[in-house]
Order: C-alpha cells, then sequence, then structure tokens
C-alpha cells in the first residue's frame, strides 16, 4: 500500500480538531502542524533561530525557545510581520511534515489551518476543509477559553475562507450537532480506506 496525503483545514475553532481526532481514532496517522511548529521552536530549534533573527530576543522565552503568546501579539497586530514570520516558518514546517510522511504507509493526514494559504494544497491527494458558521466558531473559541477580542481578530486575519473551500476537494460543513458532523467523518474514513487501497 503506497501513501495517500490528505490536507485538512479550516478556520479558528471550524471543527478541524475534532475531525482529526476522530480520523486518528479511525487509525490513519494524523500530524498537527501546530505541534511541528511547536517542535520547531524549541530552544536551538531552526525556527527558534529564525524567528529570533526576524524579531530579536525578545520573543524568546528564557531557555531560548520561542514564546508563542508574545510572538503571537506581535503578528497578529502587524500584517507584514505575519508575512514574514510564514515565509520563514511555512518551508521548515512543509520539510519536516515531508520527513515525518515519507516513513509512514497508508492515509497521512495534515492538519493545519493555513494550508491553502501557504500554497500547499497541491502536494496532497484530497484537501479536505471543515467549515462553520463565523459566529459559531467566534462562541466556541470564547468557551475555549479565547479572548473575544482575540477570537474576532484571528477570524478576520484568516478572511472568509472562500479561497480555502474553492481549493478543497471536500467540505465538511460543522453547522448542526457533533453527531451530524461524526457521521460525515465516519462517511470520509469509507472513502479515504477505499481510496488508500488503491493508492500507488
Amino acid at each position: 500500500m503506497g501513501r495517500f496525503l490528505v490536507g485538512l483545514t479550516g478556520g479558528l475553532a471550524s471543527g478541524k480538531s475534532t475531525v482529526a481526532g476522530r480520523l486518528a481514532d479511525a487509525g490513519f496517522r494524523v500530524l498537527d502542524a501546530d505541534e511541528i511548529v511547536a517542535e520547531l521552536y524549541r530552544p536551538d530549534a531552526r525556527g527558534a533561530a529564525a524567528v529570533a533573527e526576524l524579531f530579536g530576543g525578545g520573543v524568546l522565552a528564557a531557555g531560548g525557545g520561542v514564546d508563542r503568546p508574545r510572538l503571537a501579539e506581535v503578528v497578529f497586530a502587524d500584517a507584514e510581520a505575519r508575512r514574514r514570520l510564514e515565509a520563514a516558518i511555512h518551508p521548515l514546517v512543509r520539510e519536516r511534515f515531508r520527513e515525518i510522511a515519507a516513513e509512514a504507509d497508508g492515509v497521512v493526514v495534515y492538519e493545519a489551518t493555513l494550508l491553502v494559504e501557504a500554497g500547499r494544497a497541491g502536494e496532497f491527494d484530497l484537501v479536505v476543509s471543515v467549515e462553520s458558521p463565523p459566529a459559531a466558531q467566534l462562541e466556541r473559541a470564547v468557551v475555549r477559553g479565547m479572548d473575544a477580542d482575540a477570537a474576532r481578530a484571528r477570524l478576520a486575519v484568516q478572511g472568509d475562507g472562500e479561497l480555502r473551500r474553492r481549493a478543497a476537494h471536500r467540505i465538511l460543513w460543522n453547522d448542526g450537532s457533533l453527531e451530524d458532523l461524526r457521521v460525515k467523518v465516519d462517511a470520509l474514513v469509507d472513502e479515504l480506506r477505499q481510496r488508500s487501497g488503491s493508492a500507488g
């Protein structure tokens, strides 16, 4: 059996992580872009060095790793700073993902909010976007503990999702109950199992 790469994307609090968890429970290898970034932001890692070069030592924690809340304050208040960060970090994330995926077999799912915006949709056999009404996204983000103004700013940065939806091969609408979403994910699991069986 060959590898079948799935790009899983969606906006803030859209239900993307819930879908990723369900796919992991089905036995697929799921890689989270945030976890790869966290690895790159550790002390002495390439990502931490790149961030320090861009923004100085003020965005590093005492041990030398990236202080992610402090970095977020910088880049979400400055669109140019955010673009510079993405230009430096996205290639490192892409490289690390390829290293991990090369060792896997069968379905490999890559969960990333900015997958399409980073120009990576073409790297995957199937792109799935989890979509939800903005009001529901805001409510979920606040329930999780995010400040409402910060959540609105994050949603504004992510845009209306039109580009993401155009690039997706499958859209999972998370606009009902959790059980409704599970039914949709189960159908996706069945499709992935069928398609990965013939993946070369």
